[in-house]
């Protein structure tokens, strides 16, 4: 999965590399490969790739919670 989100995200740069020439060179196409790559990156390769990072439940020691909460108001009065 790792290789296959590295591969999705040369091909959407070099996606939005040719929409940006298409851009300077004013094609008539320009803007729909543009909003195309704009659209894939976000709908395809972001879900995937948050879907990735955060299966395995990593993201848990970041979740703010009343414990952590009153663990971190506790210390900062004893500074």
């Amino acid at each position: 999965m790792k290789l296959a989100l590295k591969i999705i995200f040369i091909i959407f740069l070099v996606w939005m590399a040719v929409g940006a020439y298409l851009i300077n060179t004013e094609h008539e196409k320009a803007q729909v490969v543009m909003g195309l790559g704009v659209m894939y990156l976000s709908f395809i390769f972001m879900p995937l790739f948050i879907y990735f990072r955060y299966k395995d439940g990593k993201y848990k020691k970041y979740i703010l919670n009343d414990q952590k909460l009153k663990e971190a108001f506790s210390q900062q009065g004893k500074k």
